[in-house]
Protein backbone atom coordinates (compact mmCIF):
# COMPACT_ATOMS: atom_id res chain seq x y z
CA UNK A 1 0.00 0.00 0.00
CA UNK A 2 1.20 3.47 -0.88
CA UNK A 3 1.89 5.61 1.92
CA UNK A 4 0.67 9.79 1.79
CA UNK A 5 4.38 10.61 2.62
CA UNK A 6 5.37 8.72 -0.62
CA UNK A 7 2.75 10.39 -2.65
CA UNK A 8 4.44 13.62 -2.01
CA UNK A 9 6.81 15.82 -4.26
CA UNK A 10 10.06 16.79 -2.99
CA UNK A 11 10.71 20.18 -2.93
CA UNK A 12 13.80 22.70 -3.03
CA UNK A 13 14.98 26.38 -2.73
CA UNK A 14 17.83 28.88 -1.59
CA UNK A 15 16.98 31.73 0.43
CA UNK A 16 19.05 34.22 1.74
CA UNK A 17 18.77 37.00 4.79
CA UNK A 18 21.43 38.78 5.81
CA UNK A 19 21.61 41.73 8.46
CA UNK A 20 23.56 44.60 7.74
CA UNK A 21 24.31 48.01 9.48
CA UNK A 22 21.71 50.15 7.57
CA UNK A 23 18.92 47.36 6.71
CA UNK A 24 18.26 44.05 5.75
CA UNK A 25 19.12 41.80 2.42
CA UNK A 26 16.54 39.31 0.97
CA UNK A 27 17.67 37.16 -1.44
CA UNK A 28 16.32 33.81 -3.13
CA UNK A 29 16.50 31.89 -6.76
CA UNK A 30 13.14 31.42 -8.77
CA UNK A 31 13.02 27.70 -9.38
CA UNK A 32 10.23 26.18 -7.85
CA UNK A 33 10.57 22.15 -8.26
CA UNK A 34 8.97 19.08 -7.82
CA UNK A 35 9.88 15.57 -7.48
CA UNK A 36 12.97 16.19 -9.80
CA UNK A 37 10.99 18.54 -12.21
CA UNK A 38 11.60 22.16 -12.74
CA UNK A 39 7.32 23.03 -12.45
CA UNK A 40 7.83 27.08 -12.43
CA UNK A 41 11.79 29.19 -13.68
CA UNK A 42 9.83 32.57 -12.75
CA UNK A 43 8.94 31.80 -8.66
CA UNK A 44 8.68 34.98 -6.66
CA UNK A 45 9.81 33.50 -3.38
CA UNK A 46 10.03 37.11 -1.88
CA UNK A 47 7.03 38.59 -0.44
CA UNK A 48 6.22 41.69 0.68
CA UNK A 49 3.74 41.55 4.06
CA UNK A 50 3.41 45.26 4.84
CA UNK A 51 5.20 48.25 3.23
CA UNK A 52 8.38 47.47 5.63
CA UNK A 53 8.18 43.75 5.75
CA UNK A 54 8.45 40.92 3.88
CA UNK A 55 9.28 37.31 3.82
CA UNK A 56 11.56 34.50 1.91
CA UNK A 57 9.50 31.54 1.45
CA UNK A 58 10.40 27.68 1.27
CA UNK A 59 8.30 24.69 1.27
CA UNK A 60 4.49 23.56 -0.38
CA UNK A 61 3.63 26.46 -2.90
CA UNK A 62 -0.23 25.78 -1.52
CA UNK A 63 0.99 26.42 2.20
CA UNK A 64 3.43 29.35 1.22
CA UNK A 65 0.66 31.08 -0.91
CA UNK A 66 -1.91 30.61 1.93
CA UNK A 67 0.12 31.92 5.23
CA UNK A 68 1.15 35.08 3.34
CA UNK A 69 -2.43 35.84 2.80
CA UNK A 70 -3.43 35.06 6.17
CA UNK A 71 -0.56 36.72 7.82
CA UNK A 72 -1.05 40.00 5.50
CA UNK A 73 -4.66 40.17 6.34
CA UNK A 74 -4.23 39.45 10.22
CA UNK A 75 -1.49 41.59 10.59
CA UNK A 76 -3.79 44.62 8.97
CA UNK A 77 -6.30 43.95 11.00
CA UNK A 78 -4.05 43.78 14.28
CA UNK A 79 -2.98 47.38 13.19
CA UNK A 80 -6.41 48.35 12.81
CA UNK A 81 -7.35 46.78 16.58
CA UNK A 82 -4.34 48.35 18.42
CA UNK A 83 -4.28 51.75 16.55
CA UNK A 84 -0.56 51.51 16.07
CA UNK A 85 1.86 49.83 13.48
CA UNK A 86 2.76 46.19 14.41
CA UNK A 87 6.38 45.86 15.01
CA UNK A 88 8.62 43.26 13.70
CA UNK A 89 8.54 40.47 16.98
CA UNK A 90 4.83 40.97 16.58
CA UNK A 91 4.32 40.72 13.02
CA UNK A 92 6.87 37.28 13.27
CA UNK A 93 4.87 35.72 16.62
CA UNK A 94 1.72 36.38 14.83
CA UNK A 95 2.94 33.98 11.78
CA UNK A 96 4.48 31.57 14.22
CA UNK A 97 1.54 31.22 15.54
CA UNK A 98 0.09 30.51 12.38
CA UNK A 99 2.75 28.04 10.79
CA UNK A 100 1.92 25.87 14.59
CA UNK A 101 -1.32 25.32 14.05
CA UNK A 102 -1.30 24.67 10.62
CA UNK A 103 1.72 22.12 10.76
CA UNK A 104 -0.05 20.69 13.86
CA UNK A 105 -3.39 19.94 11.98
CA UNK A 106 -3.77 15.87 11.22
CA UNK A 107 -3.77 16.05 7.39
CA UNK A 108 -3.39 13.27 5.09
CA UNK A 109 -0.26 15.81 3.66
CA UNK A 110 1.83 17.84 5.92
CA UNK A 111 1.67 21.78 5.63
CA UNK A 112 5.20 22.80 5.06
CA UNK A 113 5.49 26.66 4.98
CA UNK A 114 9.25 27.96 6.20
CA UNK A 115 9.78 31.62 6.33
CA UNK A 116 12.57 34.01 6.87
CA UNK A 117 11.10 37.16 7.67
CA UNK A 118 13.07 40.75 7.66
CA UNK A 119 11.63 44.22 8.87
CA UNK A 120 12.07 47.39 10.28
CA UNK A 121 10.01 49.30 12.72
CA UNK A 122 10.98 52.40 15.57
CA UNK A 123 13.60 49.91 17.22
CA UNK A 124 15.69 49.51 14.21
CA UNK A 125 15.60 46.13 11.38
CA UNK A 126 15.04 43.38 12.55
CA UNK A 127 15.23 39.22 11.34
CA UNK A 128 13.17 36.51 12.34
CA UNK A 129 13.61 32.79 11.18
CA UNK A 130 10.07 30.84 11.52
CA UNK A 131 10.41 27.14 10.64
CA UNK A 132 7.27 25.12 9.77
CA UNK A 133 6.71 23.44 13.19
CA UNK A 134 6.46 27.42 14.48
CA UNK A 135 9.65 28.22 16.70
CA UNK A 136 11.08 31.43 16.31
CA UNK A 137 14.84 32.23 16.03
CA UNK A 138 16.41 36.09 16.06
CA UNK A 139 18.48 36.45 13.08
CA UNK A 140 21.18 38.58 14.58
CA UNK A 141 23.85 38.17 11.07
CA UNK A 142 22.50 35.84 8.04
CA UNK A 143 20.71 33.05 7.91
CA UNK A 144 19.27 30.72 4.71
CA UNK A 145 16.28 28.20 3.90
CA UNK A 146 15.96 25.55 1.77
CA UNK A 147 17.88 22.42 -0.25
CA UNK A 148 20.53 24.91 -1.17
CA UNK A 149 21.30 26.17 2.51
CA UNK A 150 24.12 24.05 2.77
CA UNK A 151 26.04 25.41 -0.04
CA UNK A 152 24.69 29.17 0.67
CA UNK A 153 25.88 28.99 4.47
CA UNK A 154 29.86 28.15 3.45
CA UNK A 155 29.33 31.69 1.48
CA UNK A 156 28.02 33.60 4.69
CA UNK A 157 30.70 31.93 7.18
CA UNK A 158 33.17 33.22 5.25
CA UNK A 159 32.30 36.32 4.08
CA UNK A 160 30.06 37.97 6.08
CA UNK A 161 31.37 40.54 9.07
CA UNK A 162 29.66 42.67 10.94
CA UNK A 163 28.73 45.94 10.39
CA UNK A 164 28.57 45.55 6.51
CA UNK A 165 26.55 48.46 4.05
CA UNK A 166 23.58 47.48 2.47
CA UNK A 167 25.63 47.27 -0.70
CA UNK A 168 28.34 44.77 0.47
CA UNK A 169 25.62 42.85 2.01
CA UNK A 170 23.31 42.72 -1.78
CA UNK A 171 26.67 41.41 -3.14
CA UNK A 172 27.40 38.64 -0.18
CA UNK A 173 23.89 37.32 -0.99
CA UNK A 174 24.13 36.98 -4.53
CA UNK A 175 27.53 34.94 -4.19
CA UNK A 176 25.34 32.71 -1.73
CA UNK A 177 22.61 32.17 -3.70
CA UNK A 178 24.55 31.74 -6.82
CA UNK A 179 26.71 29.27 -4.90
CA UNK A 180 23.49 27.17 -4.30
CA UNK A 181 22.40 27.78 -7.99
CA UNK A 182 26.08 25.96 -8.88
CA UNK A 183 25.57 22.83 -6.95
CA UNK A 184 21.51 22.54 -6.04
CA UNK A 185 19.57 21.33 -8.44
CA UNK A 186 16.62 22.18 -7.14
CA UNK A 187 17.56 25.75 -7.15
CA UNK A 188 17.81 27.86 -9.98
CA UNK A 189 16.82 29.89 -13.24
CA UNK A 190 17.38 33.22 -11.12
CA UNK A 191 18.40 35.78 -8.23
CA UNK A 192 15.61 38.02 -6.89
CA UNK A 193 17.10 40.49 -4.28
CA UNK A 194 15.04 43.39 -2.02
CA UNK A 195 15.94 45.29 0.47
CA UNK A 196 14.67 47.13 3.70
CA UNK A 197 16.32 50.59 4.77
CA UNK A 198 15.59 53.85 5.78
CA UNK A 199 14.33 54.33 2.85
CA UNK A 200 11.79 51.84 2.33
CA UNK A 201 11.59 48.51 0.88
CA UNK A 202 12.89 48.05 -2.96
CA UNK A 203 13.85 45.19 -4.99
CA UNK A 204 17.02 45.79 -6.19
CA UNK A 205 17.95 42.99 -8.64
CA UNK A 206 15.52 40.99 -10.56
CA UNK A 207 18.02 38.31 -12.69
CA UNK A 208 16.76 35.75 -15.14
CA UNK A 209 19.19 33.10 -15.67
CA UNK A 210 18.61 31.15 -19.11
CA UNK A 211 19.73 27.50 -19.77
CA UNK A 212 19.66 27.38 -23.89
CA UNK A 213 20.24 23.42 -25.72
CA UNK A 214 21.78 24.86 -28.95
Amino acid sequence: MTEAKDLQLKTGTTTICVMCKDGIVLAADRRASGGGMVLHKRAQKIQPITDVIAVTTAGNVSDIQLMVKLARAEIKLKDVQAYRTTTVREAASLVAGMLYSTFRRPSMVLSIASLMMGGRDAEGFHGWELSPDGSMMDIKDYAADGSGMVFALGVLETLYRKNMTIDEGVKLAVKAVNAALQRDTASGNGIDVVTITDKGMQTVLEKELEIRIE
